[in-house]
């Protein structure tokens, strides 16, 4: 018979066994116990040497062509001679990354990336096909650094992406930093680096293009431009608190721009540029740090051939022959800037209509007087406009120009409360304008000066109101010119 003390002792055994059993699946299950989990992929894993001699072309695309997912470039050097194409929708989502410790030698023509999508809608849900979002939706390069050994090697080139994002992405010694062509949606660049190369920073080349988001960007040294689009399609450009710097060539260069929009054959629309640092270089051809030409395809039914909505706001603007100059477009709104050192005009509006140009500031700071910057020319002016206000505006010291501001065969023009001072020949020139409004405005310079208000000819003007530092000069039935206060 089993006495009730050896059933306790049993059952005190058995649940020591039990707990052992226990504890010893839990420790085996315990994170730090566990069998180690295979490290991610990398390039490695398919061939590539990251050695900078190697031939590693085919090893990144067997690695592409695997769907890995995240193609991982670890520390190294990796030398392609060809493209490396990304067909999203064969291969899936797809990230490039080198987390900012991998370099790229592209010593082949052609982009050392080239993304290559199938979507055909707009930037509306209901046009995006549902293999869009099953394998193709934000492809993006991170942390990676192209450098161009052949000189037709490109950056980055995408087409039919939606939502493509290139971050922390360094682009040197190439033809085109990133180019994008063709039909893309919903782009972002963002804390890339596009320096020194032979051609475009960013490249809009012949692109369907809405929504495209350039941030917190370094876009400089760029011989062709740094943001450039030529025939395309474009909306919705925003370009925000970059440094974009002497993005053109020598003096025997084409003339091009820090930001050149150029809607010729298409149409371009729907842009921001706001706080942004934009300058140099004043010695290359016809250089401007931005320039915008809105003259746009016709389209059915309309004779408008000038496309616009374009906001220039709170930048600073610096060292190159014209620092804005906007032609062709309707619907510009020009403000909050802060403009100096231009060799031909600060600002520069021709066969425009509904501008807007308020509470600048184009000035001549004499820290910036010394080598070639005393013979900077600071004019403002519009040429065959119809529809412009100018308003708030300050405007000191402008060097050999005709006048501080120039409206030349304009009408329908509003001058009011902006300041004027120490200009040269002459502070406000109207000449061949009409139906037209100067008012409450403060024109005058110390020593030496030209007329501080002249009109050469025109009808149906009204000015009125205005402190000037000398009698205006006033050509024949100019309009209704009365109540100024001048010596």
């Amino acid at each position: 018979m089993v006495t009730r003390k050896w059933l306790v002792l049993g059952v005190v055994l058995l649940g020591g066994l039990a707990s052992g059993w226990l504890l010893q699946r839990v420790a085996a299950e315990t994170p730090g116990q566990a069998k180690p989990v295979p490290r991610p992929a990398t390039v490695l894993d398919f061939g590539a040497a990251g050695d900078g001699q190697a031939d590693d072309t085919a090893a990144v695309q067997r690695a592409v062509d695997a769907g890995v997912g995240q193609v991982r470039f670890p520390a190294g050097t990796y030398r392609l001679t060809k493209t490396v194409v990304i067909d999203l929708d064969r291969v899936g989502y797809t990230a490039v990354s080198g987390n900012g410790v991998a370099q790229i030698i592209m010593a082949g023509q052609g982009p050392a990336f080239r993304f290559v999508g199938t979507h055909g809608g707009t930037a509306s849900p209901t046009t995006v096909k549902p293999n869009v979002w099953q394998r193709q939706r934000a492809p993006s390069v991170e942390g990676i650094e192209i450098v161009g050994d052949h000189p037709e090697a490109l950056g980055v080139e995408a087409t039919g992406t939606m939502q493509l994002t290139l971050s922390r992405l360094v682009v040197r010694d190439a033809l085109h930093a990133v180019r994008l062509v063709e039909r893309n949606r919903n782009v972002i660049l963002s804390e890339c680096h596009l320096y020194d190369n032979h051609g475009v920073g960013v490249y809009l080349d012949g692109v369907n293009l809405h929504q495209i988001n350039v941030a917190n960007c370094h876009i400089s040294y760029n011989d062709g431009g740094g943001i450039v689009a030529r025939d395309s399609e474009l909306r919705n450009l925003h370009v925000g608190t970059c440094d974009i710097e002497a993005n053109m060539g020598g003096p025997d260069s084409q003339p091009t721009a820090n930001i050149l929009l150029d809607s010729t054959g298409n149409s371009i629309a729907e842009v921001a540029i706001v706080g942004c640092t934009i300058q140099h270089a004043h010695d290359a051809p016809n250089s401007a740090n931005i320039r915008i030409d809105g003259r746009s395809r016709k389209r059915p039914h309309t004779e408008e051939l000038r496309h616009g909505n374009i906001t220039i706001a709170d930048n600073v603007l610096s060292d190159v022959q014209v620092n804005v100059e906007v032609r062709n477009v309707r619907g510009a709104t020009i403000t909050g800037n802060t403009f100096w050192q231009a060799y031909s005009d600060n600002l520069v509006v021709e066969g425009s209509d509904n501008i807007v140009v308020a509470s600048n500031v184009f000035d001549r700071n004499p820290r910036y007087h010394g080598g070639d910057g005393g013979t900077a020319r600071l004019g403002i002016v519009f040429r065959d406009c119809d529809g412009g206000t100018l308003a708030g505006n300050h405007v000191a010291g402008t060097g050999d120009v005709p006048a501080a501001i120039v409206l030349r065969r304009c009408r329908r023009m509003n001058v009011t409360g902006c300041t004027i001072l120490d200009y040269g020949r002459c502070g406000l020139l109207l000449d061949n304008v009409s139906d037209s409004r100067v008012s409450d405005c403060l024109i005058r310079a110390t020593g030496d000066a030209g007329p501080a208000l002249q009109i050469a000819a025109g009808t149906g003007n009204l000015v009125v109101d205005n402190l000037l530092g000398n009698k205006p000069k006033l050509g024949d039935d100019v309009g209704v010119v009365r109540d100024n206060v001048y010596p």
